[in-house]
């Protein structure tokens, strides 16, 4: 067959061979690396879009460069784009005519940039984009009129990114065009104010208002919402709509670092799962109105400036239909609040709930059984309260099956009932700390069969963590931990313990151990062969237990010690497994730190505090062990530079002595004369 013939067929099979043939066979830009149908030119200092990439590339990645505008037709080459990333580059504007030809994209990402500059044609060229569904416009120093010129028609963008932006107010013009939109960041703008932005986007899912100035959110009526994410603004209210019909698909609700002084008004129905409220000042106020010590007190609070609702509204403190549902909560996190009760009822409301977290709060008391906390909890955190009882019946404690976690520590606690751990039969982590609770001996919890001041944690099958911190222990009575499996001891902070024999039934799964100042001076650890990490700080050591070296442990703990020096061949065999070691604190020799270029050399050694690790040199000046500078020290052969040059200049002045003895002795006459001499200038000097 003639070569004209086969023309038409080889031309007829050329967009295949073109789909087949590898990326690397194309002439391309040597800055870029190429992976299938995706062109990575990021990091190339590029100040425009390559020419000379395979035409039928999919993404193109131009992150970090230097392009500074974004010209007409300067993608026409690359009609098969679904995704092209410039973000930190230098773009002031994009051409009006940048993404003609380009059909098929879907993802832009132009943040980091200086949009600002030339908005009004960059908004030209976005309303090419007819399919575009993901766009990140953040940190680009973009005003409320900016954003509404750059939005305009984009009616196919599902996700928008104007994050770290200029953006004050919204109003019904900031999205109008946005009706397919379902997430939307708006984090760390300016923002103060939101006045009906949102009626244009029904769809809208997921929405992120964190680190703004917005001082409250009322009327809240966005019953298609899944996320929230309202932190770290100034809201001192949270009011939803309380007349609305709808069940509101609200899963997850961030009001947390906030100024809210009391519990949100959400919706009247609710599937509402997460609800975080930390770092804020609410509290239940209608104990004040039962106080008849405070006049004039009420239990009503009044709502002005609302808005749309028709007229103010009067409500009681704690309203159960103003308050909203709350029987889907799981989880409720009222961390650093100044909550001093719960208001009756308020816990039975929650039947779900599975984590409450309370810490750094005012209660000063929790009564399990009048709570009545679902079975469904796992997680309980009272730490750093007020509380000095903890109380519950048998009942109560038997029904808390699914209890895990329970941290009553930093509190006041003195009594707790008999049976408050024994009881939880899933209890896996206690946490005690910081309390006046000792450790019983046999038979001392029965003395008193309602409450206690002491527990007895033997034969709790399930418990593995344990911490009993700064509890004011001196004994550990010997059969305390028998019959437990612990992981996890935390003995820390108890001077003067006394531990005798109490935890080698521990030894074989032990595997975190803190006996941090405690003032221990020798401990035998060469039974805890499964011991990982170990905290003995501020315990006045002057040497490294011998035992230690029997381990394979990975976290140490050593500041605050007295220790000099690491033995060298220590240092070796603890570098062989250690991967965390802390050493501040100790007054170590500025001549004796080989064992700190060993723990340094050993890559899977880190030394947390390495910068401000000091050694002492002989003259008793501090220095960084890290940088050490003008060290005097022992020389090899185990003799001091500096005795050298103090036993020489002793032997200059002894042979300056002799020396004048000697001439002395040989010319006695001299003596008397030079004392003669030296009479009669001082008398003659006294008579003038």
């Amino acid at each position: 067959m003639p070569v004209h013939g086969l023309l038409p067929i080889l031309l007829c099979f050329l967009p295949v061979w073109r789909s087949l043939t590898p990326a690397w066979s194309h002439p391309h830009s040597s800055q870029c690396q190429l992976v299938l149908r995706m062109a990575i030119c990021s990091n190339g200092e590029l100040s425009s879009v390559p020419a000379r990439l395979p035409d039928n590339i999919e993404e193109l990645q131009l992150n970090y460069n230097a392009i500074q505008t974004l010209k007409d037709a300067s993608l026409s080459r690359y009609p098969s784009l679904n995704t092209l990333g410039l973000a930190c580059n230098k773009l002031e504007k994009l051409e009006s005519k940048t993404f003609e030809g380009l059909k098929l994209l879907e993802s832009l990402n132009l943040a980091s940039n200086n949009l600002y500059i030339g908005y009004q044609e960059t908004g030209l060229a976005l309303k090419k984009l007819s399919r575009l569904r993901v766009l990140d416009l953040s940190e680009n120093k973009l005003d409320d009129e900016m954003v509404v010129a750059l939005l305009q028609n984009l009616t196919s963008i599902e996700y928008l990114n104007l994050s770290g932006n200029l953006l004050q107010r919204l109003d019904e013009a900031s999205f109008r065009d946005l009706h397919q939109l379902r997430e939307l960041d708006l984090q760390r703008n300016i923002m103060f104010e939101i006045d009906g932005a949102f009626d244009s986007t029904p769809r809208l899912q997921r929405l992120n208002l964190a680190f703004n100035y917005l001082p409250c959110l009322t009327n809240f009526h966005m019953s298609q919402l899944v996320v929230l994410n309202a932190s770290h603004n100034n809201l001192e209210w949270f009011i939803s709509r309380q007349d609305l019909n709808d069940t509101f698909q609200l899963d997850t609700l961030d009001l947390s670092n906030n100024n809210l002084l009391f519990f949100p008004f959400l919706p009247s129905r609710s599937r509402l799962r997460y609800l975080y409220l930390s770092h804020n000042a609410i509290r239940f106020y209608e104990r004040f109105a039962d106080d008849a010590t405070l006049q004039n007190s009420s239990a009503t609070v009044e709502f002005y400036n609302l808005k749309t609702q028709a007229a103010n509204v009067t409500a009681r403190l704690w309203d159960d239909g103003l308050h909203g549902d709350i029987s889907s909560l799981e989880m409720l996190d009222l961390r650093e609040n100044q909550m001093d009760y719960f208001p009756d009822g308020f816990i039975q409301k929650m039947p779900n709930l599975s984590r409450l977290r309370m810490c750094t709060n005012c209660l000063d008391s929790l009564n399990l059984t009048s709570e009545q906390f679902s079975s469904s909890l796992y997680e309980l955190d009272v730490s750093n309260n007020r509380l000095s009882q903890v109380s519950a019946d048998e009942g109560t404690l038997a029904s808390l099956g699914n209890l895990t976690y329970f941290n009553l520590s930093l509190n006041d606690l003195e009594k707790v009932p008999v049976r408050l751990f024994s009881s939880l039969r899933s209890i896996r982590s206690v946490d005690v700390s910081y309390n006046n609770i000792d450790l019983c001996f046999p038979g001392e919890a029965e003395i008193d069969t309602h409450s206690s001041t002491c527990v007895e944690w033997s034969n709790i099958g399930s418990l593995r963590q344990l911490y009993l911190k700064g509890s004011n222990l001196k004994t550990v009575p010997t059969s305390a931990f028998t019959g437990l499996s612990l992981t996890h001891l935390e003995l820390s902070d108890n001077p003067g313990l006394i531990l005798q024999e109490s935890i080698e039934p521990l030894s074989r799964t032990l595997q975190h151990l803190g006996l941090g100042n405690t003032h221990m001076q020798d401990f035998d650890f060469s039974h805890f062969q499964s011991l990982k990490s170990l905290n003995i700080s501020k315990n006045s050591l002057e040497r490294l237990p011998s035992s230690l070296l029997n381990l394979n442990l990975r976290v140490l703990d050593l500041r605050d010690n007295r220790l000099s020096t690491i033995p060298s061949g220590q240092a070796g065999v603890l570098a062989l497994s250690l991967q965390t070691v802390f050493l501040s604190g100790n007054p170590f020799n500025c001549c004796q730190i080989e064992w700190f270029r060993t723990l340094e050399a050993a890559e899977t050694v880190t030394m947390v505090d390495r910068s401000v690790i000091e050694c002492e040199d002989l003259f008793l000046i501090t220095h960084r062990v890290a940088h050490p500078q003008s060290v005097q020290c022992i020389d090899e052969r185990g003799e001091s530079i500096v005795w050298y040059i103090l036993l020489f200049v002793s032997g200059c002045l002894f042979a300056v002595v002799i020396l004048a003895f000697v001439v002395l002795a040989a010319r006695p006459q001299m003596l008397p004369k030079s004392i003669k001499k030296n009479y009669l200038s001082i008398r003659l000097s006294d008579t003038l």
